[in-house]
């Protein structure tokens, strides 16, 4: 039945049928037979193919669903994306939101440092993270022929420039400790023709930028120099007596400088000139300091007095507190500093209270012959700006590291580190990753002593930093059991 409802609507079909009829009139015997198999061979192979033709549209059907299910697939694709997009848009304006409120606290949490540090009230407590360094990790720099006097560090901790009594400067590299540029020192009534200095130099103040380098020495000079290339610029005079301190304000190029006469002067080393002097000290002043503030601080020597100078107002404030000469001074923070003097006595100080914080007596100990001893000067002390760690040097072969108690209000000694001979000068990394001593075998100001053992040059010291606490012994047992 099927065969005929395909052959109804099939040309082909009912042709062939023709073609049969006809045949089998005209043949007849084995030759119709031969006939009849051929045709239907044929008719086979056409209904075979009529077969795969009422196949098609099966196949066009299932290609129009296809092609639906495509269709669909596009819309919810669209609805897809739309709604990732979406969701996309929320949790960036989330973590917008979250990224906001991250960086205004941490916005506050840095204002509220510029507050502090503008009030002289920041104190980051680093001290109790420190540890002593091992010996074989203390590094020497040598290359003064006679004793350091000062250094400096670059704002980037990147290089040291030290100056000696030979009356040279040396700029090294930190990391590998070479020397990067050295301006040879001259000898005495060659000034006029000798580019540098012909007398021991004293100090030496960095601005802050690293663009300019002052130096000043026993002939009462103070010369300017371009910090990276060590070329000299010019020279400031009117100093009656050796240069024993420089410094920069922070942020500008204005220099202070401080002399055995007695006076200040404020300088201008971008237009290189002079601007004004301020006096006050009963005695030569030996040691200078200055932050942000337009204010220095300096040590009146024997005159027993640390001054606050207030160079806009040209007023001082004067305090009271060592037993003897006051020979070196250094800033913690706008409103604290600290002082060591030939006492033996590191000494820390607020600006708004005439007597030190807290004083410690006898920081390094005595020395002498038996029935003579002397405490042993405080030559050098250092500050770690903004923080409560503080360094103090002196000829017992040992560095001190202090630190400072909460408000200021007391000294306690961390730990030292051995070197031999005067320590000269001091200072920290502005990083805190290291310190810098800069020894000789003399004091810096005179030659009162003098260790043969010692070796002029600078020491790097690296500052460790105590690692993260690991879990207790017990812990991992407890862990055990309970597997």
């Amino acid at each position: 039945m099927s065969f005929f409802i395909k052959n109804k609507g099939n040309p082909k079909v009912s042709s062939a049928k023709e073609k049969l009829h006809g045949a089998g009139r005209k043949s007849d015997g084995d030759g119709g037979k031969r006939s009849k198999s051929k045709l239907s061979k044929r008719l086979n192979e056409e209904i075979s193919s009529d077969s795969e033709t009422e196949s098609d549209p099966v196949g066009k059907k299932q290609r129009r669903d296809g092609e639906e299910e495509i269709e669909e697939t596009a819309q919810e694709k669209k609805l897809r994306l739309a709604k990732l997009y979406l969701d996309q848009l929320r949790e960036e304006e989330e973590k917008r939101v979250e990224d906001d409120a991250f960086e205004s606290d941490l916005i506050a949490g840095r204002l509220q440092e510029d507050v502090l540090e503008q009030r002289g009230k920041l104190q980051r407590l680093i001290a109790k993270e420190l540890v002593p360094p091992e010996a074989s990790e203390i590094r020497l720099l040598r290359g003064h022929k006679l004793p350091v006097t000062c250094l400096v560090i670059t704002p980037d901790d990147k290089h040291i420039i030290s100056a000696a009594k030979d009356c040279s400067i040396i700029k090294w590299d930190v990391e590998s400790g070479k020397k990067l540029h050295k301006v040879p020192g001259g000898r005495k009534g060659t000034e006029d023709r000798h580019v540098g200095h012909t007398a021991h130099v004293l100090c030496m103040a960095i601005s802050s930028d690293g663009k300019y380098l002052a130096t000043g020495d026993m002939n009462k000079l103070i010369m300017i120099w371009e910090a990276a290339t060590c070329k000299h610029l010019y020279k400031f005079t009117g100093h009656r007596g050796p240069v024993s301190g420089l410094a920069f304000r922070r942020g500008t190029h204005d220099l202070y400088s401080a002399s055995h006469d007695r006076s200040i002067k404020v300088w201008n080393v971008d237009e290189n000139a002079y601007v004004e002097t301020l006096f006050g000290h009963q005695d030569g002043i030996t040691g200078l300091d200055c932050l942000s503030r337009e204010r220095c601080v300096t040590a009146g020597g024997r005159d027993r007095t640390v001054r606050v100078w207030k160079i806009a107002e040209e007023s001082q404030l004067v305090f009271h507190g060592h037993e003897s000469s006051i020979d070196c001074i250094q800033l913690i923070n706008e409103e604290h500093m600290v002082t060591g003097g030939d006492d033996g006595s590191v000494a820390v100080w607020t600006v708004n209270k005439k007597k030190p914080l807290t004083t410690v007596k006898l920081a390094h100990g005595k020395c002498g012959d038996p029935g003579l001893e002397q405490p042993c000067w405080v030559s050098s002390v250092a500050a770690l700006v903004n923080s409560d760690t503080v360094a103090s040097g002196s000829h017992n072969s040992k560095v001190q590291l202090w630190k400072c108690g909460q408000g200021y209000r007391g000294l306690e000694p961390l730990f030292s580190i051995p070197l031999v001979g005067f320590v000269n000068s001091l200072k920290f990394a502005n990083s805190g990753k290291f310190l810098v001593a800069g020894v000789g075998q003399e004091h810096r100001l005179g030659r009162w002593w003098r260790q043969k053992e010692a070796k002029n040059g600078l020491y790097i010291i690296p500052l460790k930093r105590k690692d993260p606490e690991v879990p207790t012994a017990t812990e991992p047992e407890v862990e055990q059991e309970e597997r």
